[in-house]
């Protein structure tokens, strides 16, 4: 049985659209992949539907010379994107406002020419002084760049003006790292002027999880402990580390997915109703259910984790190599490709529910889900039928690639005979609201040109996804893997994770619902 909604329009709710502030868009590492790939792009569909402001400027900042055409050129979407006369004209909007400043952030010459050149394009864009600094570097560069922005005079907020700084994760290595971060930061800027950015919030099903959460009321009364068995959260890649083999060899999938991703998906589930959709109203909240999280002993730390590595294998019938194969890999590497942990929440809500969550690479699709599964209903009204057992009701909440949400429930199989078999109603946003062009940037963007910073880390959030995974950090440096790889591509992941959920008598969903 499908439920899945076609062709029906949106609620119209009367709200005015409120367009992005005017401002300037400095991106600090310009020349990278993730510029051309996503931030410009994503601008170019807030253009595209009306969401920028026509006093927007774009300015590139890398290392290398180019000149303002040559940039403009390098950042032009294919020509499938402009198609139609609609994309066209608003790329030529945009197009003629981006701008390129050649500069080597350790030198403080860099950030005087760069606030001279912004004024001028102030005047010459009327623009008001407002300045959003995106830094898309590597993570050692961004206390420097803060700092330099600070020394110029650029981080300073006067005469109705305001000035942000968006940065890209990770935020630091690990606990100490993240907390000296937090304090080179907010020794030049406030925190409200710090945006902390995550990707995976500007998903429509992320966000969703509040308006589904609190604005439906079948759901909240039965969030609890009273009627979920269990939570899982999955994060997996078909991909391996292609050519961030450099990058993860230093990280590896605890550090580069659990204390963000997945303390962020963990926290919105989890967290209770905030007093409202202030900003800090529910990261409030979330911090809170962050700190609530179980603290892992050494002991849990062998029983209740599980890492692995990815070996050669086979994902959709082509033969791939394995992680210490890579470009830029160690052959001798014992980086972690997998880890799955079972969490336990300290409150009311939660108490004695456990929380399964996994995250890795190579594995046999692509998949990023939450896994609701409520307790089974009594049985004894089928002793004397046909029905050996019971469809566990199952909420599905899918973050990618395919958005949406889905129930599983059971349901009278058609005949004489009494026998059950396992349904689902299917939400799936593309039905529903349609299509549109998206990065999955264009919602965070957006929020940070008007100040909306409920979908960015605060340094408490930070510092408390990094609490969460310090033992494992601190008892996996003791305790090298002996047994690396340990799955192969194209799997689930290692056994042990598997037998994580066994013990408890559970299993993991892996991506049908």
């Amino acid at each position: 049985m499908e439920g899945a909604l076609v062709n029906a329009p949106p609620v119209k709710t009367g709200v005015e659209v409120r367009v992005g502030d005017p401002c300037l868009v400095i991106i600090f590492g310009a020349s990278g992949d993730l510029t051309q790939r996503k931030l410009v792009p994503a601008l170019f569909n807030l253009q595209n539907q009306g969401f920028l402001a026509r006093d927007v400027g774009v300015v590139g900042v890398a290392r290398s010379e180019m000149s303002h055409a040559n940039f403009r050129e390098k950042m032009k979407p294919d020509e499938s994107v402009l198609a139609t006369e609609e994309a066209r004209r608003a790329w030529g909007v945009l197009s003629e406002r981006i701008f390129y400043q050649a500069g080597d952030v350790s030198q403080a010459e860099t950030f005087q020419q760069l606030r001279d050149f912004l004024a001028k394009l102030d005047t010459q864009l009327k623009t008001p002084g407002n300045y959003m600094f995106y830094l898309s570097v590597a993570p050692e560069f961004f206390a420097p760049i803060v700092k330099g922005l600070g020394g110029a005079g650029l981080l300073e907020e006067a005469a109705g003006h305001w000035r942000r700084v968006v940065i890209e994760k990770p935020f630091g290595h690990d606990l100490p790292s993240a907390i000296q971060l937090n304090r080179d930061l907010r020794s030049v800027v406030s925190e409200r002027q710090i945006f902390r950015i995550d990707h995976y919030l500007g998903k429509e099903t992320v966000q969703n999880l509040l308006v589904f959460r609190f604005g439906n009321s079948i759901f909240e009364p039965i969030w609890n402990h009273h009627y979920i068995d269990h939570v899982q959260v999955t994060a997996a890649e078909e991909l391996g580390v292609e050519a961030r083999g450099g990058y993860y060899d230093n990280a590896g999938a605890l550090r580069d997915m659990v204390p963000n991703h997945i303390a962020q998906l963990v926290s919105l589930v989890g967290m209770e109703p905030p007093i409202s959709f202030h900003a800090d109203a529910v990261r409030d909240e979330q911090v809170k259910l962050l700190k609530s999280i179980q603290p892992l002993s050494p002991e849990d730390v062998l029983h209740a984790a599980v890492r692995g590595q990815y070996g050669s294998g086979q994902v959709k019938g082509q033969k791939v190599p394995g992680y210490r194969e890579e470009e830029k890999v160690s052959p001798e590497s014992n980086t972690d490709t997998f880890v799955a942990l079972r969490l336990y929440i300290d409150n009311w809500r939660w108490a004695h529910v456990p929380f399964y969550v996994r995250t890795g690479k190579r594995m046999p699709k692509r998949v990023t889900e939450i896994v609701i599964q409520f307790k089974a209903a009594p049985f004894m009204l089928f002793t004397r039928t046909p029905v050996s057992h019971l469809t566990t009701n199952r909420l599905f909440v899918r973050i990618q690639p395919d958005e949406g949400i889905s129930l599983r429930f059971g349901a009278k199989v058609p005949g004489p005979i009494l026998e059950m078999g396992a349904v689902k109603m299917d939400f799936r946003y593309v039905d529903w609201f349609g299509a549109k062009p998206s990065t999955g940037y264009e919602t965070l963007l957006y929020d940070a040109m008007v100040g909306e910073a409920t979908l960015f880390q605060r340094a408490d959030m930070v510092e408390a996804g990094w609490r969460m995974v310090q033992p494992l950090i601190d008892v996996w440096k003791a305790l090298p893997p002996r047994d690396f790889p340990n799955y192969a591509a194209g799997s689930w992941g290692p056994a042990e994770a598997d037998a994580l959920l066994e013990r408890d008598g559970r299993h993991w969903e892996n991506g049908d619902a």
